[in-house]
């Protein structure tokens, strides 16, 4: 079973390594060759999704005990996958942004001040939304205090009316010791 994923490990690492290096290739390619090669490295990205999903089916067949390892090299690999997507998905832009300045006749300029800007405002909402949710984290806790204060004022307060109660009861039976002692005080006196 492991070597069934070892096969599919030499696999993966040769196809990533070639659709590593048609990536760089593609933004340097004019016209129909630049074409073909987006769709060669498609059809290779394709390929490398169906591996690691075979990977993933060997994994699972794997007894538990010796799963851990098998799991973390997964991870790895889909992540370098998603690095490839990426690589891949910037270097597309760059072919189209220099087809449509070959289209347009741009020089650039324009798009990348563009590109900068865009970036730029990216950056600070990412930024904003930081705040807002440090903000709302915030927010969160100061209910949770506020919760908790009104939970301990409630306990006083029933501690307080306790304690009062007691003391009118004390208040009470101090009234009625006061009364018969003076009633004994006026019968030793007559």
């Amino acid at each position: 079973m492991s070597s069934d994923f070892e096969g599919y490990e030499q696999d993966f690492a040769v196809l990533t390594a070639e659709v590593t290096g048609r990536i760089g290739k593609v933004p340097k390619l004019l016209g129909d060759e630049k074409k073909q090669m987006v769709a060669n490295v498609e059809k290779q990205l394709e390929e490398a999704r169906e591996l690691l999903e075979q990977m993933e089916l060997e994994v699972r067949e794997i007894p538990p005990q010796s799963r851990g390892m098998y799991s973390s090299r997964m991870r790895s690999y889909k992540q370098e996958m998603g690095k490839l997507e990426a690589d891949f998905k910037r270097s597309r832009i760059a072919y189209s942004d220099e087809v449509r300045n070959e289209l347009l006749g741009d020089d650039g300029n324009s798009s990348e001040n563009q590109r900068a800007h865009l970036l730029d405002n990216t950056e600070r909402l990412e930024r904003s939304s930081r705040r807002l949710e440090a903000g709302y984290q915030i927010a969160v806790e100061t209910e949770q205090i506020g919760q908790e204060m009104l939970e301990n004022l409630s306990q006083d307060r029933e501690k307080i009316q306790r304690a009062r109660e007691r003391l009118r009861e004390t208040d009470a039976n101090l009234g009625k010791s006061s009364r018969i002692l003076t009633g004994m005080l006026r019968r030793e006196h007559t």
